[in-house]
């Protein structure tokens, strides 16, 4: 099992100039980072790639969809074309990045409601559009693990069983879940029982406290939440997913509005061990 932590603590664009924070979550035992992709040429990601590698550090990639004039559910083709092909982009930065996952809301843009329940015309249009980039994924050697999100933030998919049975339609091998303990505490009823059920298709984890703050220190069901991903076989990462004040935009967007940590690296170095301690503890109840 692999740790690691998701770096839109720090940016949403992550350079060279983050070498001091990539080395300092080295230190306090990750394996690896998350990169947000939201903006940069494919150049750019080839040589963050080559950074990481000297750093000794893997990684995976998390997405979102923000703009209103790129989103897979529009009844404008062009809006639904745009969603595709910055699904193209993605996969092509995270391959030239050398990451194998690429996990977020790929369905629908951040925000942009109908005021109704998501429709059928808007499901078909969302697994047209994951059919259509799946093989190049597959030929870049990179998942899309599709990330269930609570109501507040998205309508198209919101729970595990949406996103289990929008994967199974999809029906391609690199297609498959992210569980989010933090969305899954929202919308969930049994987020354990969620993980147990539909866990074979989970290809992504993010570990995130109920208030966005440092896991351990919060209400998630830790323990019991690891033993389920035993027992379905799961292997992937365990990446924690953590937000701040730091930057002010992406803090107002997902409405945090007070400290939750005394500093960025205190949710590495206090987040990192109790998942790794959690982990190995789950091997033995």
């Amino acid at each position: 099992m692999k740790v690691g932590i998701n770096m839109l603590l720090w940016a949403t664009q992550v350079t060279r100039d983050h070498v001091r924070q990539l080395k300092q979550v080295k230190a306090a035992g990750a394996d690896g980072v998350e990169i947000p992709l939201f903006e940069g040429e494919v150049a750019h990601f080839r040589d963050l790639g080559l950074m990481l590698d000297d750093l000794g550090l893997e990684r995976t990639t998390a997405m979102a969809m923000v703009s209103p004039t790129a989103n897979p559910v529009s009844d404008d083709p062009k809006i639904r074309q745009a969603g595709t092909d910055q699904m193209k982009w993605l996969i092509e930065c995270a391959a030239a990045l050398g990451a194998p996952v690429i996990c977020g809301p790929m369905f629908q843009t951040l925000g942009v409601f109908t005021g109704c329940a998501p429709t059928e015309t808007e499901k078909r249009r969302v697994v047209a559009m994951l059919q259509e980039v799946a093989p190049l994924a597959a030929q870049a050697g990179v998942v899309l693990a599709v990330e269930p999100l609570n109501r507040f933030e998205a309508h198209m998919v919101n729970t595990t069983a949406d996103g289990a049975a929008l994967v199974k339609r999809v029906g391609h091998p690199n297609v498959g879940l992210l569980y989010d303990t933090f969305h899954a505490n929202i919308e969930e009823t049994d987020p354990v029982g969620a993980i147990r059920k539909h866990g074979k298709c989970i290809r992504h984890f993010h570990c995130s406290a109920n208030h966005r703050g440092i896991p351990g220190q919060d209400h998630v069901p830790w323990l019991e939440s690891f033993r389920a991903l035993r027992a379905v076989g799961y292997d992937g990462w365990l990446m924690i997913e953590a937000f701040g004040r730091a930057l002010p935009g992406l803090a107002a967007a997902i409405k945090i509005w007070r400290d939750l940590f005394p500093s960025n690296i205190a949710v590495a170095k206090q987040g990192l061990p109790f998942i790794r301690k959690t982990w190995k503890a789950s091997a033995r109840s």
